[in-house]
């Protein structure tokens, strides 16, 4: 990731996370000058859906997104294991379920219920170390995870193979996709662009998982409008970092916070503070 993007902000007072959305004030465009189809109560499949003003309304679920998973990496992008089960004990042994994307895209869109003190569990840029702790550790507890695929890592060292990949989707696990190359979206130019960051690299990867791959989580955190637009046509929901989501697609810019290695008090604390319109 290239740091010199990175902007370390205060969420709340009391919380410091880093936020990879580094976005800056040009960059993010709330669209408001916009009034898409999407502000119509259109229905998909008999239901009713919610407007984007009613989406934007709704209690926000917390998500927490997770790097780097090893000791010795003074980063933070980076916990160590023990930091990792100990977070993962905490939300359990504290009544959290880990909800899918799909979940939470029903109960955007859809008003359908979510188990008590849901919580998206997400992992980007494809590390070995997603599939070899943490994914053993969340199934200890009960819990699912949303794992991020940057494509271009595929079968290199330190990353997850393809076979790698297919098995979490197995396990119950949710796929999503996290570019080819983790080109930011506000840098691609054409349609070339997002057939090689994104139509491209969805279908190959849905062919791995052997199911759609519905879900995105933008490089380094950033989007613009345009590119949320964008991403509409090809995703239910988009993740960001932890920046103002748009008030024209606001499927496409669902936030995260980074978790850094934090004690596990720290991580309920930040959870709370960061979704204080908690579901």
């Amino acid at each position: 990731m290239n740091k010199k993007l990175i902007i370390v902000a205060s969420l709340f007072a009391g919380l410091i996370f880093s936020s990879c959305n580094h976005a800056n004030k040009n960059n993010v465009n709330t669209g408001t000058a916009n009034k898409p189809e999407e502000e119509k109560n259109v229905s998909e499949n008999g239901q009713s859906k919610n407007t984007p003003a009613q989406i934007l309304a709704k209690a926000e679920v917390p998500v927490l997104c997770y790097h780097r998973i090893a000791d010795g990496k003074k980063s933070e992008y980076s916990v160590t294991p023990a930091t990792f089960s100990a977070h993962m004990k905490v939300l359990a042994d504290s009544g959290y379920h880990s909800v899918s994307p799909a979940q939470l895209y029903d109960y955007l869109v859809y008003n359908k219920a979510l188990p008590e003190k849901p919580v998206l569990i997400t992992f980007d840029d494809s590390r070995i170390e997603h599939f070899a702790i943490a994914a053993p550790v969340m199934e200890k507890h009960g819990f699912r995870g949303v794992f991020f695929i940057m494509t271009i890592t595929y079968n290199k060292k330190n990353y997850m193979t393809t076979d790698q990949i297919a098995q979490l989707a197995k396990k119950g696990h949710t796929i999503g996709l996290h570019s080819w190359d983790h080109t930011m979206v506000i840098k691609y130019k054409d349609e070339a662009d997002w057939k090689k960051e994104v139509a491209e690299p969805k279908k190959k990867l849905e062919k791995i998982v052997g199911m759609p791959v519905e879900y995105w989580a933008y490089p380094n955190g950033v989007y613009n409008h345009n590119g949320a637009m964008e991403l509409s046509k090809y995703m239910k929901i988009s993740f960001t970092l932890f920046s103002k989501r748009d008030s024209v697609v606001p499927l496409q810019t669902v936030r995260r916070i980074i978790i850094p290695d934090c004690t596990p008090q720290r991580l309920l604390k930040s959870m709370h503070q960061a979704f204080k319109k908690q579901k």
